[in-house]
């Protein structure tokens, strides 16, 4: 086995990351060079870290290069963990103290409108990601990462979790796809994770071998709270048994559709108008409604016409989704404005939830509102409007008494 490895990404355009190139030898200590634009400033803290690392691993003897882009600490732990245990046999983590600012958990039903996709092996997009204000960030474990790359990405998805401040969005990583992608929990699970999605799904079997994986490793770390999943239909297969995989288990809060796969696996070419990918959304979303969770549409690849993701936001919202993934920041806003009920549905949904209670006080069997007649159905969508109005911000919680007042 080569005594050399190296590990991360070094160029002109990289930022906020490093490469990591270790020589094992048989004597003269410790030979640790660094190359960084801010070397003068950082130097020295790098330098410790690195020395850490390697004391904590017991290496004596190496030759060390650190080209650093920028790095922080948790990127660099990562870098040079994956390194050494490339090189030597151990299962041994270094962990970086948790963030205090991540210690929270989410609930089964949060809104989850908008999702950000970052890939785990680019430092750079992560760092911020946060302020965008996204529902939920998305560490990449599949296809954003090259297979040569996905074994340290996962040291670095792993640390990101513990030490990346997500602003109070979703902590979500998707994984590889099963059976591949059960070793990955390995380093997600007992790492602050809140939400794994599950590429290419087409069975409740696999939803199975997910949960006896996080089952052991809960039991092993003492996790005591959930963790949730998201399996992705990308398939014909997948599609048809949309309903089984919604229903495996009582952790599962959504599924989402990967129209790119879906569409490639039918032998379809992807349009702007969707008639290709019409059924395959229906039945997702029918899945969906009847097993209780939420209906999560694909991606919008084009990240320069927000005119054309508004409409394509809108024809989901009218299919029964409740949220779509975005690939860039500028998308979240958008997704965000366009889900939302707006001011007229917001409007009719109050006078619904007015005349459904002013009969139910008059002892009416019967309610209608003008020429229309109101049943159970239409009062429950009425409800479920101004729950909408709420979480996106369009409607005060107090929307009722602000009512009465005026």
């Amino acid at each position: 086995m080569s005594k050399i490895v190296t590990t991360g990404n070094i160029g002109k355009t990289v930022r906020s990351d490093c490469a990591v190139t270790l020589e094992l030898t048989d004597s003269g200590g410790i030979d640790l060079q660094i190359e960084s634009k801010v070397k003068v400033l950082y130097g020295k803290q790098i330098e410790e870290l690195a020395r850490e690392i390697l004391a904590f691993y017991k290496i004596k003897n190496a030759i060390l290069l650190i080209e650093d882009s920028g790095a922080l600490p948790f990127v660099l732990a990562a870098r040079l963990e994956a390194v050494i245990r490339k090189l030597i046999n151990t299962d041994t983590e270094f962990l970086l103290p948790l963030l205090s600012q991540n210690q929270y958990h989410t609930a089964k039903d949060i809104s989850r409108v908008t999702r950000l996709y970052l890939p785990g092996n680019s430092p750079s997009l992560m760092i911020n990601a946060g302020i965008h204000h996204p529902n939920g960030i998305i560490l990449d474990l599949e296809d954003a990462v090259a297979p040569d790359k996905k074994y340290e990405a996962s040291f670095l998805v792993r640390n990101a979790l513990r030490n990346l401040d997500f602003y109070g969005a979703e902590r979500m990583v998707r994984i590889n796809q099963i059976p591949r992608g059960l070793d990955d929990l390995d380093f997600i699970v007992p790492h602050n994770v809140n939400l794994i999605l599950i590429p290419k799904c087409e069975s409740a079997a696999q939803i199975h071998q997910v949960n006896e994986r996080i089952e052991v490793l809960k039991t092993k770390h003492n996790i005591n709270t959930s963790i949730w999943l998201m399996p992705i239909i990308e398939s014909a297969m997948g599609v048809i048994k949309s309903f089984e995989i919604a229903t495996a288990a009582y952790n599962i809060v959504a599924l989402a559709i990967g129209l790119e796969d879906y569409t490639a696996d039918i032998g379809a070419k992807r349009t702007a108008e969707g008639t290709e990918s019409l059924f395959a959304q229906s039945q997702v979303v029918n899945a969906c409604r009847a097993a209780g969770i939420q209906p999560i549409d694909s991606v919008f690849s084009d990240v320069s016409n927000m005119e054309a993701l508004k409409n394509n936001v809108l024809q989901s919202k009218a299919l029964g989704f409740e949220g779509m993934g975005c690939i860039h920041p500028r998308q979240i806003k958008v997704v965000h404005e366009n889900f939302a009920p707006d001011s007229d549905e917001i409007e009719k949904a109050k006078q619904i939830i007015f005349a459904f209670r002013e009969a139910i006080k008059k002892g009416l069997g019967v309610v209608s509102l003008g020429t229309k007649m109101i049943d159970a159905p239409i009062v429950k969508r009425a409800q479920q409007t101004i729950e909408k109005a709420i979480k996106s911000g369009k409607l005060n919680p107090n929307w009722e008494d602000e009512e009465h007042v005026c």
